[in-house]
């Protein structure tokens, strides 16, 4: 960046500066914006801000004033990430990083440093480790991990159901993914509220925020150690057999990406859409009303609130020119998802429905873009429609403007969203969702598993009290086109 206005040193006295909570304190050295502190609470309304004052890419300033450009239009964003001759992720190449001022102990730092994964890396190395990572990820039993989806979020919904009140988030929107993403990486037995706890805590940035990574690395490692000996059917296996040939410490720190990138996205996708149904009655409507499918209600929520605002960071190769600035070699930008999104050259309108278009940027685009990205729909799209049919009724327990959210440069997190409703009895998880379900079974382990063996045919229900028919029932009228179409969609 020039260094006339993005330079992290200024001679002038700190003495004479404004006093605390004064709106200057919101801009840095040069008068450059910062990304953080006193001012920056909506970072949405900064973004806006700097587009009104720059255009599409803008000057900025990180923790400790560290500069970057943000990169604010949506087609600006996809030259950037589809450019790779002219952008890589490579922070080794990073000025600030090379001249020392992103020091050692940045808060940022994990979201800087190098690693040794497909993310971090370019050219050849970066097709050996990403082939490797996609390698697996074909291998995932779609149909049967929708149904897993499935009967997890019956085991969630059954352990409040009853009480008719819920916090969606803390009870449902941060376990379902990691559910998911243990028994896709071949660690269903290390699901539990410790490993939740330990992926929101490393996220947050706090003082066990080490501990928390050491605790999720020492189950990975675990795992690796245990796949290498015994390799079975699930992604962890795959990656380690595949002919890229990974060694355990890049096993370990690509099972690392996966799980958290996956939970903490999809956590925060599922929080968005419940909330977008549970606030925006006309949402809500469209939902009922058929107008909708739970997919594109997905969707529109990656459009309008994607689950990561921005990531770190590309660096330019060589001097060039994006969105009318000239970016120098070396220079940092921002991936700006959120900004991207809504662009006014691409939706001049907010309010008008996007109706399915994926042309988003919720899981950026180019040889980096997301390749998981099919799983995270997955999950919101099952979650959702499962939970919303057994609780029809759901409503918010509390106003609209009493939500509340933990911010930081890389995402927005809705810090709870409480629901009440109709108390409903439990349900057998194996079933279909259903509004008046047949009472569940309750076992006192309860573990879901892709290796379950499934019953054929279920038996008929017979009421109490009712004779047993002595003769065999009538064949079951076979189902409209519509409704097979709709289990298959299901996975059922």
């Amino acid at each position: 960046m020039t260094p006339e206005s993005h330079s992290p040193t200024s001679t002038d006295d700190p003495t004479l500066g404004p006093p605390p909570g004064c709106p200057a304190h919101s801009r840095g050295p040069g008068g450059v914006r910062r990304l953080y502190g006193p001012g920056a609470e909506d970072l949405g309304a900064v973004y806006e801000e700097l587009r009104a004052e720059h255009g599409s890419v803008a000057p900025a300033l990180l923790h400790e004033d560290v500069p970057i450009w943000v990169v604010l239009g949506h087609g600006e964003n996809m030259h950037m990430v589809r450019n790779p001759s002219h952008y890589c992720k490579d922070s080794r190449l990073w000025t600030p990083m090379q001249d020392g001022t992103v020091k050692p102990d940045h808060p940022l730092m994990p979201h800087f440093a190098r690693q040794p994964i497909c993310c971090h890396t370019e050219g050849d190395e970066h097709l050996r480790l990403r082939g490797a990572v996609t390698g697996a990820m074909s291998t995932i039993d779609h149909r049967g991990i929708r149904r897993y989806i499935n009967r997890a979020t019956q085991h969630l919904v059954n352990q409040f159901c009853e009480e008719g009140s819920a916090d969606l988030v803390s009870q449902f929107a941060e376990h379902l993914p990691m559910a998911v993403m243990c028994e896709i990486l071949g660690m269903p037995d290390e699901y539990g509220d410790r490993m939740v706890q330990a992926a929101r805590d490393m996220l947050k940035g706090t003082q066990t925020a080490i501990a928390s990574n050491q605790y999720v690395m020492d189950a990975l490692m675990r795992l690796t150690a245990r796949r290498r000996a015994e390799p079975k059917g699930d992604f962890t296996s795959h990656l380690i057999n595949h002919p890229a040939g990974l060694d355990d410490e890049e096993i370990g720190q690509h099972l690392r990406v996966v799980l958290i990138v996956a939970y903490e996205s999809t956590a925060n996708l599922l929080a968005n859409v419940l909330r977008e149904v549970l606030t925006n009655p006309g949402f809500r409507a469209q939902l009922n009303g058929g107008q909708m499918t739970v997919p594109e209600a997905v969707e529109q929520s990656l459009w309008d609130e994607p689950p990561f605002s921005t990531v770190f960071a590309y660096i330019a190769k060589q001097d060039t020119e994006l969105g009318g600035q000239h970016i120098r070699k070396g220079d940092g930008l921002l991936l700006g998802m959120a900004p991207g999104n809504v662009d006014p050259r691409v939706r001049p309108d907010l309010e008008v429905n996007m109706q399915g278009n994926r042309s988003h940027l919720a899981f950026s685009g180019g040889p980096h873009e997301c390749p998981g990205q099919d799983i995270g729909r997955a999950i919101a799209d099952v979650g959702v429609d499962a939970l919303l049919t057994r609780v029809p009724d759901i409503q918010l327990a509390c106003g609209e403007d009493e939500l509340s959210w933990r911010s930081s440069v890389a995402n927005r997190h809705l810090v709870e969203l409480p629901v009440k409703f109709t108390p409903k009895p439990q349900q057998d998880v194996m079933q279909r969702p259903s509004i008046n379900p047949v009472p569940a079974q309750r076992p006192n382990n309860w573990q879901v598993s892709t290796e379950q063996p499934q019953p054929t045919a279920p038996e008929p229900a017979v009421r109490a009290g009712e004779p047993t028919p002595a003769t065999a029932p009538a064949p079951a009228r076979r189902p409209g086109v519509f409704r097979r179409l709709l289990r298959w969609w299901r996975g059922d």
